[in-house]
């Protein structure tokens, strides 16, 4: 049995990358705990599109793009729930028979697509896609809603209390675009489609609350590096723990002072900023 090529040889081949660079980006995707192609993807070195196609050649399977405009079943995309389509960066393409042909943005999961099969009776027929791709798809087909580059600086704030949502509107939106939702799972559903670079959120809110939503997103690479602030009216070092451990950059207490929303928000984007030169300088 022929042994399959790292992603790295490829590259080299195909002279998109220096054997010298390859090393590096192996050292650095180690230290980040990150997989090799997506630090490559993430530091511009590669473009999701030759991750896709070297991707496709190393796991012998063909490569797509170009899908999410068409138009898709409820019957097939009931194959895959949107939450495992989102998490695994997954999207059923077409259904003949038993056979279903899938997009992946990575076909090392081999694991949860023998799940699918298996659960469903049906036999997988691998695509290579982007994870663009594939994000865009799921948000058009699964929540109706496009994707869309943000233009200016945009906070999200999550909030079911009107009050406090007008109230962060009118502080936030002489520096920022503010977008709202109203629960935790439209709110989901705006990080996707609209890709604030900082989020606030409320910790109790129907459908999904702060933790949970913050959970979702944490597991997503869309949206899992979004600096994302708590408001709570709990105040305590347990809460603080709590949230901290969740992922939450920053927290937000009740009653809010526009004062201190403007300097988090401020601090936050500081450090979305910060984070993205360093690491694309290095």
């Amino acid at each position: 049995m022929e042994q399959r090529k790292m992603l790295g040889e490829i590259f080299i081949e195909q002279n998109l990358l220096s054997p010298t660079t390859v090393q590096r980006v192996v050292e650095l995707s180690k230290g980040l705990n990150k997989r090799f192609g997506t630090v490559l993807e993430e530091i511009g070195l590669i473009t999701g599109e030759e991750l896709a196609f070297a991707l496709a050649k190393q796991y012998n399977c063909k490569m797509i793009s170009n899908f999410a405009k068409g138009t898709f079943s409820a019957e097939l995309l009931n194959i895959i729930p949107a939450e495992v389509a989102l998490q695994n960066l997954l999207f059923p393409l077409k259904r003949e028979g038993n056979k279903l042909a899938l997009a992946m943005y990575d076909p090392t999961n081999s694991k949860l697509v023998s799940n699918i099969a298996a659960n469903n009776n049906l036999s997988i027929l691998p695509f290579v896609a982007t994870s663009k791709e594939i994000n865009l798809a799921i948000c058009r087909n699964y929540f109706g809603k496009d994707v869309v580059e943000p233009l200016n600086k945009t906070v999200l704030v999550v909030d079911d209390s009107k009050v406090i949502v007008e109230m962060l509107k009118n502080v936030l939106s002489k520096d920022y675009l503010v977008v709202t939702a109203e629960d935790g799972i439209e709110g989901y559903k705006e990080a996707l489609s609209k890709k604030p670079h900082v989020i606030l959120l409320d910790k109790e809110m129907p459908k999904l609350d702060g933790y949970g939503l913050i959970s979702s997103l944490k597991n997503l690479p869309e949206t899992k590096g979004i600096p994302t602030i708590l408001i709570t009216g709990t105040i305590g070092v347990e809460e603080e723990l709590i949230a901290f451990e969740k992922g939450f950059f920053d927290i937000l207490y009740k009653p809010i002072q526009p004062h201190i929303v403007l300097a988090r928000v401020k601090r936050a984007f500081d450090f979305f900023e910060r984070k993205h030169y360093l690491f694309l300088a290095g």
